[in-house]
């Protein structure tokens, strides 16, 4: 089975920033727990993703390559709104890629840092743009932002 092992965190002061990012739009066709069905635009390229629970840090996690029209077309028509619209930006450090996710739209504000593991219990190395982390918070998993998006939030915390 694929499985994707993550941690996210929130991201404090600008030492992250990279002067080149992708913009990512995102939609989903599912959003419940127990699965969610992805589809994203990036840099040309389309893709749907399903995942499973998540369990911990890691859940299943299933990608596929689909045109990029039948993509826009779906997220265009099909979606659940509000979409999610960011822009990621790739950041080297200790030896490991850092994805940092800039949320614009409705979630504008919200930034976010991600690291895939091999492992569960794999050590990595906190940058000092880390702060708070939030891999068990739910209320951070995108599929979660379409449903009550950070602008919603009030005090987010």
């Amino acid at each position: 089975m694929a499985r994707e092992i993550e941690r996210k965190f929130r991201v404090v002061g600008e030492g992250w920033r990279t002067d080149c990012g992708v913009r990512i739009r995102q939609g989903y066709l599912s959003t419940v727990p127990e699965r969610s069905v992805r589809v994203r635009v990036a840099g040309g390229r389309a893709t749907l993703t399903v995942k499973g629970p998540s369990e911990g840090i890691a859940r299943a996690e299933y990608e596929y390559q689909i045109p990029v029209a039948e993509a826009e077309q779906m997220l265009d028509r099909l979606c659940v709104r509000p979409l999610i619209e960011k822009i990621r930006h790739r950041v080297d450090h200790g030896g490991r890629c850092w994805e940092v996710d800039e949320f614009v739209g409705e979630n504008e504000g919200l930034v976010i840092a991600e690291i895939e593991l091999d492992d569960e219990s794999q050590a990595i190395d906190r940058p000092a743009w880390l702060g708070e982390e939030v891999s068990h918070d739910p209320r951070f998993f995108n599929a979660s932002l379409v449903r009550s998006p950070y602008a919603t939030w009030g005090d987010p915390g």
